[in-house]
């Protein structure tokens, strides 16, 4: 009875595929007869037969493999292979991408058009499909047939449907022009998805077999599917990919351990890849990669503890990825590289489809492998294992690929992250490395990091090696040689803190040992390279970075500062002896490293109470370090370099001079440098200095530009608010109980408060030649006004003294003549400066002056003096003006090319 349901089930099924098949060739029969009607219609009405004849004669001969591209399906076939010479090729430049590119508007329009024609086909395909599979699952609930009986019944059902579609194959042909089109690949795709699935139910469902056996049946049908792949369309390998993924979530059922699962779907993916590396669809390769990684995601979210296997199998799929589609066992992509289409010039070639294939596998498997949270040791360490290999494997396995060897740094960054994720995360490999030496000192010595950093040293010795046998991408290689090791050690540091666990000298000798393998790759490098200096500059520039770093981890705060500034002259000393310009990249870095140390950290802070000597020390080195590395490159050309140290060293011992006298008068004060004129005048000093540093370095424009604007406003703006205090809150000539004027009159506090900040504008102004123009105009009138401002506050102080210089005091005699002489004598040699210099702006500008004068003499002077003091301020005024029409007459006569008019005539 149960075999009597069967076969009923059986006929059922096979009337809407028969149903279908007729519709389909009736639909084609009637298609192909009104194109035939057409094309009658077209012909001319006056033909001649022998004109027609050679016609046809001369029409070349269908290839085999156009007649194989007839069968394409879906998606237009590729281009056939091209009969050009390679120096044709040469000359030709490509207009369009590849025609292995996938995703083209017209590949998508040719798609949809197909699917809208033939969405029969589709249809067809997936019933049979779903048929074979719930034969499988038939009489589940009803009791009918035992298990083995259902799986026999569903690869019987597989096996016919995949003789009747060679059958057709065979008989009738799959051609475009055969009414069976497209009907062989339906029926032996759909044949070849419930092979699977019942090779999957007889697993999953009823446990009939181990997972060993499993899987050997499922490659001897993925073998099966590859044989007929080849031979079939690509609507077979779309059907019988697609349902083979599908099939395991179709089947349903549960298993405890669902691992075997991932080797199903390698073996998947190898089939898919294996026939389109024949037939060169390309889609079809992306269908398969993209059902591989969704497949293998799905089971692993549905079950967790699957995980190993989940990232085992990524790490596979990337592999398989780079060599089935090039078919050769050490991978040889030519062509351009994907990091070349940045820079790609109009008409250079793109990259070829294996090679975007392998990016994107490459990429995807980079990504899930190193963002992945690892519950246990066993799962860090499989991850770390997994991106170290698979970055190994870039680097030897495929190291005849030109094409590849960018890629290279997607799993080397996915490993520096994962080791840095996993210590920022706290992972459990972190916390027994921070456990160590909790219960007991006498532990052993934790191997972990050593072992990373081993990892990182043996990664940067396979680039170098990579780098000696590259012919293009030398400089990159090794660059990454250089970069690796000393980045694996410096995320390990960011993250797992080691020193808090091994020591601070352990740790260092990690960076000191980098630091001398990087030494051997530069000698090596020197040895090999002759006058070109660029990868023992990069290997010098790593080791002095690795010296640097073994520094900061066991040095003071000071001893640090000074260390770095060391090999910031180390730098251009090796510079200036071997000729080496990427060492300007280092300089760089220093000089910026040391100055954010000098003013934020520890910075200004620790500086105001650090012991004087020491901070002298500190600051002393800096200079002078800057100053000496200067002079070593000023005879190269290193304008960048030369440029950050000379504006560093004046910025820097302008910052020493001020912290000394900050230091000193805090020793003599009665408040700090907080709460006193000369305090505020000082540390804007000191901002200002940073802010003119920053404008001298504008010349040398580029992509920074942006910051150092920013910056330069960030440290003025700090100056301008520090001086504004000065002038104001802190005045001893607006506030009543602002600090006193200390020190003798003229060499006093006030000096220091505003004579200082105008000299260090004015000076800066002056000393920068690529100052624009009107920030050197403003710089100059605010280092004038500061000096007018400190020249009155002098005069009040000499004659007040420090009690009386508060404003609500008053105004003394000779405190007020004072200041009127005191403007005639700089209006005058402001009016001689412009005659000597022949300036009218220096003369409008001493006009000025001396017209302030006068009024201040008819205005303020006649109603505030008295006496003889009275009779000498307009003495004074009267003289003065005098003598200044002489000298403008005198120089008018002196400079004038004719003789001067007669004032009578």
């Amino acid at each position: 009875m149960e075999s009597l349901l069967v076969l009923v089930g059986l006929i059922v099924l096979a009337i809407p595929v028969t149903i279908i098949v007729l519709l389909v060739g009736q639909s084609r029969l009637r298609r192909r007869v009104e194109t035939l009607e057409a094309q009658i219609a077209n012909l001319p009405t006056e033909v001649v037969g022998e004109d027609l004849k050679p016609t046809l004669k001369a029409q070349p001969a269908q290839t085999p493999v156009e007649s194989e591209d007839r069968k394409a399906g879906p998606w237009s076939p590729p281009k056939a292979e091209s009969t050009e010479t390679p120096a044709d090729m040469a000359m030709a430049e490509p207009t369009e991408p590849s025609r292995a590119v996938v995703f083209r508007r017209e590949r998508i329009a040719a798609l949809g058009a197909w699917l809208r024609e033939n969405w029969f086909y589709a249809v067809s395909a997936l019933s049979l499909a779903l048929a074979g599979i719930f034969l499988v699952q038939y009489g589940v609930e009803n009791g009918l047939l035992p298990p083995a009986a259902r799986v026999a019944a569903a690869l019987a059902f597989g096996v016919a449907l995949i003789g009747a579609g060679e059958f057709l194959r065979r008989r009738f042909g799959d051609g475009e022009d055969s009414a069976t089109a497209y009907l062989p690949s339906v029926f032996s795709g759909a044949g070849l998805v419930t092979l699977f699935g019942g090779i999957l139910a007889a697993r999953q469902l009823y446990d009939l077999i181990g997972p060993e056996t499993a899987l050997i049946a499922l490659v001897l049908v993925a073998l099966i599917g590859l044989v007929f792949g080849w031979f079939h369309g690509p609507l077979l390998a779309a059907v019988g990919l697609i349902g083979a993924f599908a099939a395991p979530f179709l089947v349903g059922g549960a298993s405890e351990d669902p691992t075997w699962l991932y080797g199903y779907f390698f073996v998947i993916a190898v089939l898919g890849l294996g026939v389109d590396t024949v037939r060169r669809w390309a889609w079809v390769s992306v269908l398969t990669l993209f059902g591989a990684y969704s497949a293998c995601l799905l089971v692993v979210l549905s079950s967790p503890l699957t995980e190993p296997g989940y990232l085992t199998s990524v790490g596979a799929l990337a592999l398989i990825a780079i060599a089935i589609p090039v078919r050769r066992v050490w991978p040889d992509h030519a062509g351009p590289m994907i990091v070349e289409m940045l820079r790609r010039q109009k008409g250079a070639p793109w990259p070829e489809f294996p090679t975007r294939l392998a990016f994107a596998a490459v990429t995807a498997s980079s990504v899930i492998l190193s963002v992945h949270w690892a519950d246990s040791a066993g799962e860090f360490w499989l991850g770390v294992c997994l991106l170290a290999g698979l970055t190994l494997a870039l680097m030897l396995w495929a190291r005849d690929a030109r094409a590849l060897q960018d890629l290279t740094v997607l799993p080397a960054l996915g490993l520096i992250w994962f080791v840095l994720r996993h210590g920022l995360d706290n992972g459990s490999v972190v916390r027994v490395f921070a456990e160590t030496y909790v219960e007991t000192a006498e532990a052993d010595y934790p191997m972990v990091i050593t072992l990373l950093v081993a990892l990182g040293a043996l990664i940067s010795v396979l680039a170098a090696w990579r780098s000696f046998g590259a012919d293009r991408a030398k400089a990159a290689w090794a660059g990454a040689a250089a970069l690796f090791a000393p980045v694996m050690e410096i995320a390990l540091e960011v993250g797992w803190r080691p020193a808090d666990v091994i020591g601070a000298y352990p740790w260092a000798l990690h960076a000191i040992i980098l630091g001398a393998l990087m030494v051997v790759l530069a000698e090596r490098f020197a040895r090999v390279d002759g006058e070109n200096r660029m990868r023992p500059a990069l290997a010098t520039l790593s080791a002095l970075s690795c010296l640097a770093f073994a520094c900061v981890i066991v040095l003071s705060s000071a001893a640090l500062t000074i260390a770095l500034v060391i090999t910031v002259v180390v730098a251009a000393a090796l510079d200036r002896k071997f000729t080496l310009p990427p060492m300007s990249w280092f300089i760089w870095a220093g000089v910026f490293t040391v100055t954010v140390r000098l003013i934020l950290d520890p910075g200004l802070d620790w500086a105001s109470y650090a012991p004087v000597g020491e901070m002298t020390l500190v600051y002393g080195s800096a200079t002078f370090g800057f100053f000496v590395a200067w002079l070593l490159l000023k005879p190269l050309d290193r304008p960048v370099a030369t440029l950050m140290l000379e504006s560093a060293a004046w910025a820097t011992g302008g910052i020493l001079l001020t912290l000394l006298l900050l230091r000193w008068l805090e020793g003599i004060g009665e408040v700090g440098a907080e709460n006193s004129h000369w305090g505020a005048g000082l540390l804007s000093v000191i901002w200002l200095l940073l802010a003119y540093a920053q404008v001298q370095r504008f010349k040398l424009g580029g992509k920074l530009q942006p910051v150092r604007y920013l910056l330069a406003v960030f440290f003025a703006a700090h100056g301008v608010l520090r001086l504004g205090l000065a002038l104001t809150e802190l005045n001893p000539l607006l506030d009543r109980y602002a600090d006193p004027v200390l020190g003798p009159p003229v060499l006093n506090t006030l000096a220091v408060a505003y004579l200082l900040p105008a000299l260090a504008i004015g000076l800066s102004a002056w000393r920068i030649p690529a100052i624009p123009l009107r920030l050197k105009q403003v710089s100059y009138t605010t280092a004038g006004a500061l000096i007018a401002v400190w020249l009155g506050l002098t005069i009040r102080h000499f004659w007040q003294g420090a009690a009386g210089m508060y404003e609500g005091n008053g105004v003394t005699q000779p405190e007020l003549y004072t200041y009127t002489m005191t403007l005639l004598i700089i209006g005058a040699v402001l009016f001689y400066q412009s005659l000597a210099r022949q300036s009218d702006l220096m003369r409008k500008a001493g006009l000025a002056v001396i017209g302030l004068a006068v009024a201040k003499v008819f205005l303020i002077d006649i109603a505030g003096l008295g006496g003889l003091i009275r009779v000498f301020s307009l003495l004074a005024l009267g003289l003065a003006l005098a003598g200044l029409a002489w000298l403008n007459r005198w120089a008018k006569l002196r400079h004038s090319p004719q003789e001067p008019e007669a004032l009578d005539h």
